[in-house]
């Protein structure tokens, strides 16, 4: 790669890392204001340490691992570092695995989203979508069903891949799911223990960070520049949760960027899986165009506020 292009990946990482994470970090903002001073301090900082470095470092390297479990934990470590290029032909032959559980749990995302989710309305047709929402189970198993019949043509760990996305999809959800329940209690007062609210916060971070890694393999194969992406993202995420919150809450069409860049990123990653060779620079670009323009979208509206 290029240094315009690693540039432009990582810059792209951060970018949908970022966004992505938005409502992890209103969240945070939330239950810290529940805390004691000096947990919000060990959050801050300690807290950084686990989300950042080892939860988004450790799990695009678990990744790699299960799509290669033939180099072993510690041989996924090295790869994934190494310059050997039969190492990257190697991982590179089993990306196709990746990349359409990776695609297939990113579309399963946005569908949820645009059929189920409560939202802003940032595009024409958005409110009726949402209005038919009984047709999202309709859509993803469908789906399901046609990747699936498509990888057996292909190969059969493909189909074990778009599967595994899918599972991947509703165990996280149902963790969002019972987290937003649990944030209920949480700003009620019904849970007190500092401790049990930082373990909260930490597992947040992890469930929400699945997004963002996932859908940083749309973006290169390279972890590294996946982790440095990534992390850059995850630090602004912080930055934010440290800062008022509110003001983001304003930006009211972010999140309607996100979900259509995770649906591009899905798009991608599932066209690559079938060796439809993307060009590496149309992730980055796409995916900041899209949230550029919804963010501006957002902007006009805090304006006439």
């Amino acid at each position: 790669m290029g240094i315009f292009s690693i540039i432009l990946t990582i810059i792209g990482l951060a970018v949908f890392e970022a966004v992505s994470s938005l409502d992890n970090a209103i969240i945070n903002a939330q239950v810290l204001t529940t805390m004691s001073a000096r947990a919000r301090k060990w959050f801050l900082s300690y807290g950084l340490l686990i989300s950042v470095f080892i939860v988004r470092g450790l799990l695009p390297l678990v990744i790699v691992w299960v799509a290669n479990p033939s180099l072993g934990p510690v041989g996924a470590l090295t790869a994934t570092f190494s310059a050997d290029p039969q190492v990257q032909r190697s991982i590179e032959a089993s990306s196709p695995l990746l990349l359409i559980g990776g695609g297939m749990f990113l579309l399963f995302l946005f569908f949820h989203w645009l059929f189920l989710e409560p939202k802003h309305f940032g595009l024409r047709g958005e409110q009726f979508i949402q209005s038919q929402g009984i047709w999202f189970y309709s859509i993803v198993s469908t789906l399901l069903t046609g990747l699936v019949w498509l990888s057996l043509r292909v190969h059969p760990l493909m189909a074990l891949g778009a599967v595994a996305g899918a599972t991947i999809f509703f165990i996280v959800h149902g963790f969002e799911e019972n987290a937003e329940k649990a944030e209920k209690g949480l700003m009620q007062g019904n849970i007190t223990s500092d401790l049990s609210k930082l373990f909260y916060l930490e597992i947040i971070d992890a469930t929400f960070s699945v997004d963002g890694v996932l859908g940083a393999f749309a973006f290169t194969l390279a972890v590294p520049l996946i982790l440095l992406g990534n992390g850059i993202g995850a630090l602004i995420v912080r930055s934010v949760t440290v800062r008022s919150v509110t003001v983001i809450k304003q930006y009211k069409y972010l999140k309607n960027g996100a979900m259509y860049s995770i649906f591009f990123l899905g798009c991608v990653m599932v066209l690559d899986s079938f060796g439809v060779r993307v060009p590496q620079w149309v992730s980055p670009i796409m995916t900041i165009s899209i949230i550029g323009y919804f963010f501006l979208k957002s902007k006009k509206t805090v304006n006439v506020v």
